[in-house]
């Protein structure tokens, strides 16, 4: 008798140790993230947990580490843990179809963030900053720093599997292509920019060509290489005082840094975005020429703010929408902010969205 009493004591406390297992492993809101290979997604990671937690709302954040396979894993150990609503910034757009889809057929709903997730229906919203206004910022600021004509012009892209390549590539030559087909600026590593020099509006495929060519997938050591690989083949009278198109501020540093080093590199205005510490204080220092300052604050709270309205039953807010290849997403869009050493500390530090000590020679 002793014997049964005590197998069903155990009986009994396995199934409250399973039960608390299970109600511990329950999360509400699965975030999938690019990298930690990149200052960016780190500081979202901190700034997704601090605003979820003053909510009801459990989370669980992974990241993908560049890899398509291992962010549909993630998605899937989310979808396990019986997640209600997934947040997720692909590593490629396309490529993260089949991850959302999964979640989708569980009644998950998805919500892109800050690239779009392309080619799929299981998309339900897509949080984001205007992609287009940020390309459009980056040359416009070459354009209003040039004078006269036949200035050397570098351009450099983002990830062709990012959608976001795209619509910064977009917006920037919107604004470039008039300026290059009247002589102000000249391009001089990519014969697809080249042979498309004259078209004001691009197709996709277009785009896609050009994009091939300089890409930097987004690594660092990727634009380093492409960058001193152009300089080498350039002649001396291809550099001078050169403009250059980078995507983001980590390819930007890298860029500043090739062109830097480069002794028939006179001068040199190179575009960023992102405001990542590093890329400030290559501006303050002179080393890079501007960011377009994207705030992440109001991003991720825009993104929490969505979530938190879909698991209350709600509909989240919206200003536009984007079409991904299969449907409009429906999208809240946050507006973007220029950034070079005149404004620096105003946009920056009096904002609060960094501290002055975190930089040298701030004034």
């Amino acid at each position: 008798m002793k014997k049964v009493l005590a197998l069903l004591m155990f009986v009994v406390v396995l199934m409250g140790l399973t039960a608390c297992s299970g109600q511990s492993a329950q999360v509400d809101v699965g975030i999938v993230l690019p990298t930690k290979d990149e200052p960016r997604w780190v500081q979202d990671e901190t700034r997704f947990r601090e605003a979820l937690k003053d909510t009801e709302y459990s989370v669980e954040i992974l990241f993908s580490q560049g890899s398509s396979a291992k962010e549909k894993e993630n998605v899937d150990a989310l979808i396990a843990k019986g997640i209600k609503t997934l947040i997720i910034c692909p590593h490629d757009g396309g490529a993260a179809a089949a991850a959302v889809e999964a979640a989708k057929a569980e009644g998950i709903n998805v919500i892109s963030y800050d690239r779009l997730i392309t080619d799929t229906e299981a998309v339900d919203y897509y949080v984001t900053f205007d992609s287009i206004a940020v390309g459009e910022a980056q040359a416009q600021y070459l354009v209003d720093n040039a004078t006269g004509t036949g200035h050397p012009l570098y351009l450099y892209a983002g990830a062709a599997s990012d959608n976001n390549a795209f619509l910064f590539f977009e917006g920037a030559w919107n604004v470039l292509q008039p300026k290059i087909a009247d002589g102000t600026f000249v391009i001089k590593n990519s014969t697809e920019a080249i042979a498309l020099q004259d078209k004001a509006t691009l197709t996709r495929d277009e785009m896609g060509k050009i994009i091939g060519q300089i890409t930097t997938n987004w690594d660092f050591n990727e634009a380093k290489n492409k960058a001193e690989a152009h300089l080498t083949s350039a002649a001396d009278a291809d550099k001078g005082d050169v403009f250059i198109l980078a995507p983001n501020d980590g390819t930007a540093r890298a860029i500043a840094d090739a062109f830097g080093s480069d002794a028939a590199v006179t001068s040199y205005l190179v575009t960023g975005q992102d405001a990542e510490i590093a890329s400030v204080q290559y501006i303050i220092d002179g080393k890079q020429s501007m960011t377009v300052f994207k705030d992440v604050r109001t991003l991720v709270k825009d993104s929490i703010d969505m979530a938190v309205a879909l698991l209350s039953g709600g509909t989240p807010d919206t200003t536009g929408s984007y079409n991904n290849g299969k449907i409009d997403v429906k999208a809240k869009q946050t507006e973007v902010i220029v950034v070079d050493k005149e404004n620096v500390k105003a946009e920056l530090v009096d904002s609060g969205y960094y501290k002055a000590e975190e930089f040298t020679g701030l004034e």
